[in-house]
């Protein structure tokens, strides 16, 4: 999401894949040094090396200086406003009218919704 294309990708799934585990990444020049090695750590091939496979579990991610400013509590609580909200483009919507639902007349499942 920082650099607007993933990390490993390829016209090929096998090249993916090639890329995958060779385990090297490039990173785009703005990215910070905090976020290259969260990044790093993330993407490790190996396994007992990896942020949020180690030990700690997700207390490795969470607690790495990238996010040393993140309140996950008021994230969850959902009391922060959010980074960016898009602004909504309602153009490539066509209008329709809409048609009202009706009602069937038998029930073909009463039982399955007998407490519905």
């Amino acid at each position: 999401m920082s650099a607007g294309y993933p990390p490993f990708f390829a016209d090929q799934p096998i090249q993916i894949y090639e890329k995958i585990v060779s385990g090297r990444v490039r990173f785009p020049n703005h990215f910070t040094v905090d976020l290259k090695d969260l990044l790093k750590n993330l993407l490790q091939v190996d396994l007992t090396r990896r942020y949020g496979n180690l030990k700690p579990g997700v207390r490795d991610i969470k607690e790495h200086r990238w996010f040393r400013d993140m309140d996950f509590i008021a994230i969850y609580e959902k009391s922060i406003p959010a980074p960016f909200i898009p602004r909504t483009d309602r153009e490539n919507y066509e209008i329709y009218e809409e048609q009202p639902l009706t009602v069937s007349s038998t029930e073909r499942y009463p039982r399955e919704f007998a407490d519905f």
